[in-house]
Parts: C-alpha cells; structure tokens; sequence
C-alpha cells in the first residue's frame, strides 16, 4: 500500500529532527495547510502527574488548555485509546466548548515511537459531519508516520 502524501510529507519535513515539540509544531503547520474546512488543528499532551492532557502545538485560535482525561472528545478519545469522529460536537455529552464556531470534531490518539500513548491530535471544523472515514484512514497514516518521530 502506497503511503498517502501527508504521511509521506510529514515523514520527509521531521526526518533528522529529534525535538518533539518542534517537530509537533511542523505537524500542526502541515496539517493546517493541507487540509480544508477546518478551524483549529493541534496537540493535547498526557500530563501522567494530573492526569489530564494539556495543550501542546497548535494552529488556529486560543484554546483549552487543560482536559481531564475521559472528558469531552480529546478527553474521551485518549481515555479510550480510539479515535472518535464527531459530526456534531454539540450533541456530543459533555463537550468542552472551547470555539463555539466549531461544529465538528476527530480525534485520534498520539503514538511515540516507542508505541505509547503521549496524547491526541485534534482537528476541528466549523461544519457539520466534516469528518469522513477516508479521512480517518489518511489522518490515522500520518499519526503513524508523525509517531516515528517522536
């Protein structure tokens, strides 16, 4: 199988490059270029010591800084190590509104290269059921090629 071009991008901008917080900057940046119909891409970091996740990189406007894990989407996606795809985050119990323009939502679980769970990547939009499953398939690749480099 072929890797998709945001996979092979993200692969070929970090490779040689060992900070972490650099390289997720790079990855919010590509992804915030690439992709349409969105208005906030980035990452939440698990912070083990308070047991939540606190923002990391991101492009887009101010936002949450801290969600307990298991709540809201970013919340809940980490909580259950799956990546949750939201058609309208306001039917979705207990979101955290942190841009009321945003309407929907997917979160994927973020990998190091040692396989474990550091976090998520979040991307919003402000339509509704922008998320599809191929877009998952695309989001899930780069998240693998990104985790490499971590």
């Amino acid at each position: 199988m072929t890797q998709s071009l945001l996979a092979q991008q993200i692969d070929a901008l970090l490779t040689g490059e060992t900070n972490q917080m650099a390289n997720l900057a790079n990855a919010s940046a590509l992804l915030n270029d690439s992709l349409t119909d969105i208005n906030w891409v980035g990452f939440y970091l698990y912070q083990p010591d308070a047991n939540e996740l606190v923002l990391g990189p991101f492009q887009g406007k101010v936002a949450c800084m801290h969600i307990k894990v298991g709540q809201g989407v970013c919340g809940t996606a980490f909580a259950n190590k799956e990546v949750l795809r939201v058609a309208n985050v306001h039917e979705f119990a207990g979101h955290i509104a942190c841009d009321s323009a945003s309407n929907s939502e997917i979160v994927l679980p973020l990998h190091n290269a040692a396989g474990d769970l550091i976090g998520v990547l979040d991307i919003d939009s402000p339509s509704l059921d922008r998320f599809s499953q191929a877009d998952e398939a695309v989001l899930a690749e780069f998240e693998q090629a990104l985790a490499k480099h971590l």
